[in-house]
């Protein structure tokens, strides 16, 4: 399958290599920026969001992903956190049209995590494959995505959606229901990562999704039950040329409020003005969070055995909304060596909003330090 990576190599502008062949992996980012084919959709003002048509795929966009990541509790109080994401990036605006079964217009790729808390172990896999011949795909009605025998879809018999992946070593088989409906991100979901048009994507979170099922580590399952959190993005250019990578926090409250917040990196590693979030309080109403709203503080870090050093806790204070929250993964190492690397991980959460004790569970990304 290395094919499918020089050709998505070709289109991003960057060199995309396989960590299992002994070579250093691409930056996330990388395959985020600013250079891509004019043939390609924009986002550049605010749309009409309609659902469920868009959980479903945007095929005019160069790339989106479908992003879930979670924290379950089995029966005897084990604590597992799990992600599950899966990209498509567009290989041209548009293929002709051919006879060939195998011709393609997108290059799917597939990042399954577990973190065992209990036992501090991280399992990773990964898969990659051609959108033809039916081995990967998106559609929107009924709702699927998947890459081989991974997959997020609608149940057949209700709105609940089945998440299902496994490799040798570990899996999941969870049904996700939401307990909430989407919430916009950025302004009316247009989310700009920078002040140059386009650089922009459409992004909504579900950040409530109510999970049970099963999780596998070698031959033993585990019933596990919790919360999951959904992110949907699309865009042809998300990346200004001066940005390096970001920083994002996925954090649910133990009084129902939700908190969303990316802080996009430059190269000299400052924060860029165009970092932004969303606070979801416990009535339904969300609150766009721009870059000064929030100010994060690194308390600890962590050096990967692979070189580089990540942020490994952190102080969350956002005054406007009275939260001083605390964040801290719940094991250091839960850094992903796949065709890309970072670090993304379940987290705990203690503080206070408005005066009051608070905790919850969280995830964050780190995208842009390994290098």
């Amino acid at each position: 399958m290395r094919h499918l990576l020089i050709g998505l190599a070709a289109f991003v502008g960057t060199t995309i290599s396989l960590a299992d062949e002994g070579e250093a992996p691409s930056q996330l980012a990388d395959l985020l920026g600013a250079a891509a084919d004019a043939g390609f959709a924009r986002a550049l003002e605010p749309r009409e969001f309609v659902f469920p048509a868009d959980h479903g795929p945007h095929p005019e966009f160069r790339n989106e992903w479908w992003y879930v990541t979670g924290n379950l509790d089995d029966e005897d109080g084990k604590r597992f956190g799990f992600e599950l994401t899966i990209f498509r990036f567009a290989l041209a605006p548009s293929v002709a049209e051919s006879t060939s079964r195998w011709r393609t217009e997108n290059v799917y790729i597939s990042h399954l995590a577990i973190t065992h808390v209990e036992d501090e172990r991280f399992y990773v896999a990964q898969r990659y494959s051609r959108g033809a011949l039916g081995l990967a795909g998106a559609q929107a009605a009924p709702f699927r995505v998947w890459i081989d025998d991974w997959s997020i879809a609608k149940r057949p018999d209700s709105d609940a959606w089945q998440l299902t992946a496994s490799d040798g070593d570990f899996g999941i088989d969870v049904e996700l229901r939401a307990l909430q409906p989407p919430i916009l991100n950025g302004i009316d979901g247009l989310s700009k990562k920078s002040a140059e048009p386009g650089n922009a994507s459409y992004y909504y979170s579900i950040t409530r999704l109510g999970t049970r099922g099963t999780i596998r580590i070698g031959e033993r399952e585990y019933t596990v039950s919790g919360l999951s959190w959904l992110d949907r993005e699309w865009s042809t250019s998300a990346l200004a040329a001066e940005q390096v990578g970001w920083d994002w926090f996925a954090l649910q409250l133990s009084d129902g409020s939700d908190l969303m917040f990316y802080s996009l990196r430059k190269k000299d590693g400052t924060q860029h003005a165009a970092s932004a979030g969303t606070f979801l309080a416990t009535n339904p109403n969300s609150s766009h969070l721009d870059a000064d709203d929030v100010e994060i503080t690194v308390l600890d870090t962590w050096r990967s055995p692979g070189g580089g050093a990540y942020p490994s806790k952190w102080r969350l204070a956002v005054p406007r909304f009275g939260l001083d929250l605390t964040v801290e993964p719940v094991i250091p190492d839960q850094e992903l060596f796949t065709t890309v690397r970072y670090w993304e991980g379940a987290v705990d959460v203690d503080g206070t909003h408005d005066g009051a004790a608070i905790s919850g569970r969280g995830y964050v990304e780190l995208a842009g330090y390994a290098q």
